[in-house]
């Protein structure tokens, strides 16, 4: 029984029915689909404002399960629809198909979104469709959703993929897409005795993984700066770099500052730059929480003059495609129209660092994407650019023979299948001419 004077929270019918929720998520999905928003825009965070904790909690799970489920919600929808009605309506029976595919109350999923069509002016003509088309769908329930081929990456992407990696190879990504991504962490101390206190897995890197949906904030040693979240593929570099205690290592575009607490933890004097502002705060709070000690510096790595650097490492701008697992809406708002320009800045950026490094210095270059002209095709040309520039062997503890390639380390999605699955990653380490 409540106590006098205490007013607790009321259920509205809105949160019954979950329409908050599920309207937050047709918003998402709305902007992604026809804006090319990302889901981790400043506008999807307004998007989810207005909602308790849970209620962003599920319409960022609805958005992300549409998403990575799309071309498997339109391969159901096909057979019902004459013609593609707006966007609004569809994305609206793309969010009812995911839902009744994976089992909701499909009596409570019809109502809602056949509610949410009827809300807007231009899709209020279509509430009769929705509502046809949804009911037809709960009728073959899970049941149906479960006899539709998997989902499928974009074209845009997957003829690329297939072209650099085979069929076979991009199946297995676009299935290690649809399970999504655990929860990996780095630790400041001994991994093996992180992973014994949160219950998690060691993996061969270094790594502790658990399982996704973990409060972060809640886990044992979070408030005293024991971990931090890192996937296992992204702590790859600074890995392979091998920062010394003592050196003088630069981490260009380092936010949000994994790499940065890395190399800290291992005695280097590290300098961090990044050119955004708010991602550098993140950057700070981490040292901050963490005790480890790093130079802080904003600005565009293109203008950093500061030369001398021990060793540098550059986690590059690119396309991002190595991230799909966790980043679903990136396949479908972007269409690979920035990659040229995102490969002048590569270079460009390259070519800075290695003008940063003193003779014989070392420049680990590293992007999150799956396709080779943003890896491997650089480094051919780098040191075309730049006669006498090596590559050196990446060595590491737990490197998989598997990922290793003439030109340094290849990650995929698809790889360490029996252990969850990594982020796409390309890892060389370049070694300066001279003394």
């Amino acid at each position: 029984m409540a106590r006098k004077g205490v007013k607790l929270p009321v259920e509205s019918s809105e949160d019954r029915a979950g329409l908050g929720p599920r309207r937050a998520a047709l918003r998402l999905l709305n902007a992604v689909t026809g804006e090319g928003m990302l889901l981790s825009d400043a506008r999807a965070a307004a998007m989810l404002a207005q909602l308790p904790p849970e209620g962003r909690a599920r319409a960022q799970r609805l958005a992300q399960e549409t998403l990575r489920n799309l071309s498997r919600a339109d391969e159901w929808l096909g057979p019902r629809l004459r013609k593609a009605p707006p966007l609004g309506v569809l994305n609206a029976l793309r969010l009812g198909a995911v839902e009744i595919g994976r089992g909701e109350a499909a009596h409570g999923v019809v109502n809602a979104l056949v509610a949410l069509v009827a809300e807007g002016k231009r899709t209020e003509g279509f509430r009769g469709l929705a509502n046809a088309v949804l009911r037809a769908l709960a009728k073959e329930g899970p049941e149906g959703w479960a006899g539709l081929p998997g989902p499928v990456l974009p074209d845009w992407l997957r003829e690329p993929l297939v072209e650099s990696w085979g069929e076979a190879a991009v199946e297995a990504m676009e299935a290690a897409q649809l399970a999504g991504a655990p929860l990996d962490l780095s630790a400041k101390g001994d991994p093996g005795e992180l992973a014994q206190a949160l219950g998690g897995e060691l993996l061969p890197t270094g790594t502790v993984r658990l399982d996704a949906g973990v409060q972060v904030t809640a886990l044992p040693g979070y408030q005293e700066g024991a971990f931090w979240v890192q996937d296992a593929a992204a702590a790859l570099p600074a890995l392979v770099l091998d920062a010394q205690r003592g050196e003088r290592v630069l981490d260009l575009c380092a936010a949000p500052g994994g790499k940065t607490l890395q190399m800290a933890a291992r005695g280097a004097e590290v300098t961090a730059l990044d050119i955004s502002a708010p991602r550098l705060e993140r950057l700070r709070d981490n040292l901050a929480r963490t005790g480890l000690p790093a130079r802080v510096a904003q600005g565009d790595a293109l203008e950093f003059g500061e030369g001398g650097w021990d060793a540098i490492l550059l986690d590059a701008p690119c396309s991002a495609t190595g991230t799909i697992r966790r980043h679903p809406d990136l396949p479908v708002a972007r269409d690979g129209a920035e990659i040229p320009g995102l490969l002048d800045l590569q270079e460009a950026m390259i070519d800075h660092a290695l003008s940063l490094l003193r003779p014989g210095g070392r420049l680990v270059f590293a992007t999150c994407s799956l396709l080779p002209e943003e890896g491997e095709e650089q480094v051919e040309a780098a040191r075309e650019r730049h006669p006498g520039l090596t590559v050196e062997p990446p060595e590491a503890p737990g490197l998989d023979p598997a990922w290793r390639v003439e030109s340094g380390l290849r990650t995929r999605p698809d790889h360490w299948a029996d252990l969850g699955g990594m982020d796409g990653f390309f890892v060389t380490r370049l070694r300066k001419p001279g003394a």
